[in-house]
């Protein structure tokens, strides 16, 4: 099984009204669910940990994951309040305003040893559930458990407007990357995290510290990715018509760790000696899936009857 943990809410979505006026739409969301229903939706077994309220939206995220075939038995139902987060697009880019106080995933704990982590090929964690101080705390346990038989997933999926103390923000970052086997972020994070340094310079970094796939996503320019045996790696992004690019970043994790659990290669062994022509296919891959993501409105990301994988 491959897990995901961390953030599951409700995004409104912009839209127009039928005289043409400003609206929003609501459509499940949560970077981290998304990157589980992507993977579940690939073909992947897929979970789900963390909290996800009764309420009205609460029974929207559990009906959208369990229709996209995630399972939700890890995750914790609670009566605390569903996240709620209002999107606009500004220069191409997706801007959130985030109401997360005393809400579900606000207040996830995790249960140690309630997973039996020998059956999970890879736990992937991020965003916004790392920002505040309880969410990292018990995402850093859950990482610990983890890592003896687990591959770990790392997406910082940064939300400036989140971060009280961005010092501290950046030391925390810096924590969760030296727990990861591979870490993807876009190049808004990049910049957000690093400011100009070059790109090679901080893989190669990453790389030293016992990371083996370092891979930064840039939009339309596609993706780079660097690893210790396989080199550096770009991939082009497919041209598409663009709805919006909310959860793009989400499909493309999620279609790389399905990519790789196809191939064989997403344990934490097999992973350090991937080669340059399997990554290059599951880069690809990911951006194609990336791609199909951007054409419809929301984090919707494609089924396995919508992208065709091949080893």
């Amino acid at each position: 099984m491959l897990i995901a943990c961390g953030d599951a809410l409700i995004d409104f979505v912009p839209t127009r009204n039928t005289e043409g006026r400003e609206a929003v739409m609501p459509a499940v969301g949560g970077s981290c669910l998304n990157v589980a229903i992507g993977m579940a939706r690939l073909g992947a077994p897929t979970g789900f940990v963390g909290g996800i309220s009764t309420d009205m939206f609460g029974r929207m995220i559990a009906d959208h994951a369990k229709a996209s075939k995630v399972v939700l038995g890890l995750a914790t139902r609670s009566d605390h309040q569903t996240t709620l987060a209002f999107v606009r697009i500004v220069a191409g880019e997706s801007h959130y305003a985030f109401y997360d106080a005393e809400t579900a995933t606000r207040n996830w704990i995790y249960q140690r040893g309630s997973i039996p982590f020998d059956t999970v090929e890879a736990l992937h964690v991020g965003s916004t559930t790392l920002v505040n101080d309880q969410g990292a705390a018990e995402t850093k346990a859950l990482i610990a458990d983890a890592r003896a038989s687990s591959t770990i997933s790392f997406d910082p999926n940064c939300r400036p407007n989140l971060v009280k103390d961005k010092p501290a923000y950046l030391v925390r970052m810096a924590e969760f990357a030296r727990t990861a086997d591979l870490i993807k972020m876009s190049d808004v994070d990049f910049a957000y995290l690093f400011g100009d340094e070059p790109y090679e310079q901080r893989a190669s970094a990453l790389l030293g510290q016992g990371t083996s796939l370092v891979v930064i996503t840039r939009g339309n320019r596609g993706a780079i990715a660097w690893h210790a045996g396989a080199g550096q790696i770009e991939v082009p992004a497919p041209k598409v018509e663009i709805a919006d690019t909310i959860g793009a970043g989400d499909s493309f994790q999620a279609a790389l760790l399905f990519a790789l659990h196809k191939q064989g290669r997403i344990g934490r062994q097999q992973l350090k000696d991937i080669g340059e022509e399997e990554l290059r296919r599951a880069l690809s891959f990911a951006t194609k899936c990336a791609g199909l993501t951007c054409t419809r409105p929301g984090a919707d990301p494609p089924w396995n009857h919508e992208v065709t994988w091949s080893v």
